[in-house]
């Protein structure tokens, strides 16, 4: 396949620009007090609105843009209505942690998740766990958005998957690397926008090519009426099934470290409050557009057998050339932003949280820069050998790595802000009974009894935490801080 370069002409002007910011954000960080806050953190001084587009670009990933609408593709209408669970991700985290996390990191200097974690249970071994946690099950995400991003950059320029692969891994690096928290924040607000415009737009398209709404919902009831049903195309959706995604999606976000970051980073309450607002808005007419999109494409498009090549072929379909390369770096920006945030993310548990605290804790700010520029490329190179040879659908990949954070970190989070005597052996109890539990039902006994696999570790876990520290009753500093 020969490259087209109207579609990559906007699409490396788009690269460009995320260059741009990553070395302007990097003279920001030069000049700015402690490497560690603004590099892990951006100095806690985001807005409302860039607090709400960084959360859903950081959300929004290769799931959202690629394995989400290839997914509706197959399953119809059902699929759509269960990605809706996703409307309450950004209200509801910031509804849980919002204050209270915010003051509490603020009075006990918390840069990264475990810090938090650390300070409220005194514990070497919940530090250890959960940095392990954090660097097995975001590394297998961080995988699925560098094949996403591979894949796109395949699809859309007629180069080949390891070209492809290798333009995209470097593109990533250079402004992580280069500019830390605060370059994500900026290039979030930029992805955000065109994630919502390109949303629209191929939504548009693709209701244009396919004659109107009403005559596409005829169309895909003729092929199968199971298509335009809650319940999916091979009747496999549930309302078990999807009430309890909703776990995993919804409310069970709370528990994902690269979200629950963002609620140590906001300015002040009217910020919070302001990206509760739109963080809702923005991720319900992303997550309705994208997977109406993929469903309505079965229609335009019949017959794709891949489903994570459906967004890309749509778009150069139902679209100008020109128009498809600036649209398509919505799906490129949503899975550069989930991988920038993962990143510094694991390389911060390395760092920051086992590094710094148990093997060197006199390091130098020098050290401890060169150390994180040091760790977060070599994780980006490890990723990138692990996602040479893809899997067929990254969306499973990436929901693995949701589920087994969650199970891991929903209960020593959030009660270990709201309940004065949950400690370390609960703590310590939950992470290993949920990532165990996981792990064994995925591989076992997955979906069991008709629900998300998520959804019995994560009840295994909370009565691990309740047992474990009711068992074993220990006042800690942070008591009165809750």
């Amino acid at each position: 396949m020969n490259a087209n370069w109207q579609v990559i002409v906007p699409l490396i002007a788009f690269l460009v620009l995320m260059f741009l910011v990553g070395m302007y954000t990097a003279r920001a960080a030069r000049g700015s007090e402690g490497f560690l806050q603004d590099y892990f953190l951006g100095g806690r001084h985001l807005g409302g609105f860039v607090l709400a587009l960084t959360m859903v670009a950081t959300y929004g990933s290769a799931s959202s843009f690629i394995g989400g609408p290839g997914i509706a593709y197959n399953m119809g209408l059902g699929w759509v209505l269960l990605s809706m669970a996703q409307l309450v991700t950004g209200y509801f985290t910031l509804a849980v942690l919002g204050k209270k996390f915010a003051i509490i990191a603020r009075k006990i200097n918390a840069v990264t998740l475990i810090d938090f974690l650390k300070a409220r249970y005194e514990s070497k071994w919940v530090v250890i766990l959960a940095a392990a946690s954090i660097s097995i099950f975001l590394f297998s995400a961080t995988a699925a958005q560098w094949v996403g991003g591979g894949r796109l950059i395949e699809s859309f320029t007629g180069v080949s998957y390891g070209v492809a692969l290798f333009i995209f891994s470097f593109s990533v690096l250079v402004y992580v690397i280069a500019g830390g928290f605060r370059a994500v924040v900026i290039t979030d607000t930029l992805m955000g926008i065109v994630m919502f415009v390109g949303t629209l737009v191929i939504l548009a398209g693709t209701i244009i090519a396919g004659h109107g709404v009403p005559t596409i919902i005829h169309k895909l009831s003729i092929e199968n009426p199971n298509l335009i049903t809650p319940f999916g195309a091979d009747h496999s959706l549930s309302p078990l099934y999807v009430s309890s995604f909703w776990l995993l999606v919804g409310i069970g976000v709370v528990g994902l470290p690269q979200i629950a970051v963002r609620a140590m980073s906001y300015r002040n309450s009217k910020a919070m409050h302001q990206a509760m607002i739109i963080g809702t808005f923005v991720v319900g007419f992303i997550m309705l557009g994208m997977h109406l999109t993929g469903v309505f494409a079965r229609v335009v498009m019949p017959g794709i057998t891949v489903g994570d090549k459906v967004m890309p072929l749509l778009a150069l379909k139902v679209l100008p050339e020109w128009l498809a390369g600036i649209v398509l770096a919505a799906p490129l920006a949503a899975v550069m932003s989930t991988v920038n945030s993962i990143l510094l993310i694991v390389s911060s548990s390395i760092v920051k949280d086992v590094y710094i605290n148990y093997i060197k804790p006199d390091a130098s700010e020098a050290h401890i820069k060169k150390l994180s520029f040091s760790v977060t490329a070599a994780i980006g190179v490890l990723v990138f050998l692990a996602a040479i040879k893809p899997p067929d659908l990254l969306i499973w990949l990436n929901l693995f790595s949701f589920g087994g954070l969650e199970a891991s970190f929903i209960w020593p989070v959030v009660l270990g802000l709201y309940w004065k005597r949950g400690n370390a052996s609960g703590a310590l109890s939950s992470i290993l009974v949920g990532v165990l539990s996981y792990i064994a039902l995925d591989q076992f006994y997955p979906n069991a009894f008709g629900m998300h696999t998520v959804v019995l570790p994560v009840l295994l876990s909370l009565i691990a935490y309740i047992v474990g520290s009711l068992l074993f009753a220990k006042k800690h500093p942070l008591s009165e801080l809750l």
